[in-house]
């Protein structure tokens, strides 16, 4: 029998655990599952024979150390930056280990270490960014195999609410981590174009969107990651002209956001010292200057300081989420980002019954047999409520797919692999299909 032990239960887990489960009789599995508050999971696990929840602290180097002595595989879903301490240990006891997070400079330190003890950390492998590479590279790879040539490359992701769901102004609700939510974009955007590299600092990247069109679904506009040129060396694309990653919202919803980007309502690095005893409005009022006239409408005072229509749809969209009101903040020593999230979450989070929706569309233009040629990759996944979100789905399911690939010997990469190599994505995004995540693709010549 092998162990696997997860590490990480919260909202982005429950489709991974599902998934786990129903293959755990066929593939003679033992699941361990470990958060730091897991009652939640009890009731679950109390009939089943083949899991366990256990209260799990990472930061208990005996504790960690024990679990992962047990484990054949260890998958950590916990914050990303709690991998790093669980990897070192998988390391230590030559265990494989899988995340969806994002590969960061520490983790690349451990490269050679886990190649020489032919061990595999694989990152990377849950939706943005997961499914995003390997439903990317098995185009790429087909262009390039067909004889094509790269000429430009657009990749955009989006967790949003689903259109039936959908009732709000902001077209918007939370179906991962509100922090980094809040957060979101904070740096300096990279990305080439027609040969020329691209920055676009934080102050200006809510205002630099580009359109999309999905069929049945309508519009979105998209704002550009931070790194889009990392991912060339990866993809094999070191010569491409075009390449940007991005994210997908509803139109308006950027201009709006970048409300609390000029205001700096997202600001994270410094604590507010009334933050206690604010309120939602006293806290948007901290950022706005005294009024040049007492008569002035809270809506006319940010319409006139950030040139807005002073009743138009984007104050409209802050008065909605309750920011004129005298609504007690309750929050001691908090950053504005932080206040921030508490308002939002109070607005944006999932009701019962509410269904979430995944898009996410890749734009390959190439060159081919003399023609300039377009293919639009798109997928569109709904969640089926709160708590099977597409985003868990979407999440979950790669990595769990991988795991498996993973016990049953069938992934050979060694060291800090993300699922680039067809070994990796190609099983993975055949099983995806028969959970209804697909892309549909479009192909096209381009008029000169």
């Amino acid at each position: 029998m092998k162990r696997i032990l997860l590490l990480g239960a919260g909202r982005s887990a429950s489709s991974l655990i599902k998934y786990l489960f129903d293959n755990a009789t066929a593939e003679e599995w033992y699941i361990t599952i470990g958060d730091i508050t897991v009652t939640h999971l009890r009731p679950l696990i109390e009939p089943i024979s083949f899991a366990e929840v256990i209260n799990f602290d990472v930061h208990n180097e005996e504790q960690r150390t024990a679990e992962v002595a047990k484990a054949d595989l260890v998958i950590s879903l916990l914050p990303a930056v709690f991998h790093i301490e669980v990897a070192k240990e998988c390391l230590r006891q030559e265990k494989n280990l899988i995340t969806a997070s994002y590969v960061s400079p520490a983790f690349l330190e451990l490269h050679q270490e886990a190649q020489e003890k032919n061990l595999t950390i694989l990152m990377e492998s849950g939706l943005d960014p997961g499914i995003d590479h390997m439903s990317a590279m098995a185009v790429i790879r087909r262009i390039q195999e067909d004889g094509g040539k790269l000429t430009s490359f657009k990749s955009f992701t989006g967790g949003l609410v689903a259109p039936e769901s959908d009732n709000n102004p902001w077209h918007y609700k939370f179906t991962w981590n509100p922090r980094n939510v809040v957060l979101a974009g904070q740096g300096t955007a990279k990305y080439i174009k027609n040969g020329e590299y691209k920055y676009i600092p934080y102050h200006k990247l809510f205002k630099r969107v580009d359109s999309f069109y999905v069929d049945d679904y309508g519009h979105f506009e998209g704002y550009a990651n931070r790194d889009s040129l990392s991912y060339r060396e990866p993809y094999g694309l070191l010569d491409i002209p075009t390449m940007l990653r991005g994210t997908l919202r509803r139109p308006g919803y950027c201009e709006a956001w970048d409300v609390f980007v000029q205001l700096g309502l997202t600001d994270d690095s410094y604590s507010l010292d009334n933050s206690d005893t604010m309120t939602y409005r006293s806290f948007l009022e901290a950022f706005l200057p005294p009024p040049a006239d007492a008569r002035e409408s809270m809506s006319e005072r940010i319409g006139n300081y950030l040139n807005l229509p002073p009743y138009g749809e984007v104050v409209q969209k802050l008065e909605w989420l309750g920011l004129f009101d005298e609504t007690p903040v309750e929050l001691a020593g908090a950053t504005p980002a932080q206040v921030l999230e508490k308002i939002l979450k109070e607005r944006w989070t999932l009701a019962p019954g509410d269904k979430d929706m995944i898009v996410m569309q890749h734009l390959f233009e190439f060159e081919l047999d003399g023609e300039k040629r377009e293919i639009t990759s798109s997928l569109v996944a709904t969640g089926d409520d709160e708590v099977q979100t597409a985003m868990a789905k979407t999440v979950g399911l790669p990595v769990g797919i991988l795991a498996k690939l993973m016990l049953q010997g069938r992934i050979t990469h060694r060291g800090v692999v993300i699922p680039i190599h067809p070994e990796l994505y190609e099983p993975v995004l055949e099983e995806l299909k028969g959970f209804g995540i697909d892309f549909v693709e479009k192909e096209r010549v381009l008029v000169n």
